[in-house]
């Protein structure tokens, strides 16, 4: 995964995120809009076999940087807990 920082104000962040697809994005979107500061989060993908990933990220207030690696902290630990719960099957 290679991420590329394309915009970055105070309330919004775009970025590339290549070797990724919709379903990390879908993921990664649907976990930003749990932080109430989240005003928009999105992505795009121009062409599906040959776009770079892009998502874009407004929020109200908070540093979008900052509410970018909280979620994706909180899925890392949702993941672990998927994988330990797994491992008990």
């Amino acid at each position: 995964m290679e991420i590329n920082v394309l915009e970055h104000t105070k309330t919004k962040l775009r970025i590339q995120i290549k070797g990724e697809d919709h379903t990390f994005l879908n993921l990664l979107k649907k976990e930003l809009y749990n932080d109430s500061s989240i005003k928009y989060a999105g992505y795009k993908i121009e062409h599906v076999h040959v776009g770079i990933p892009e998502l874009i990220l407004e929020t109200e207030g908070k540093e979008p940087k900052k509410v970018l690696l909280a979620a994706a902290s909180r899925l890392k630990k949702t993941n672990k807990e998927l994988l330990s719960k797994f491992k008990k099957i």
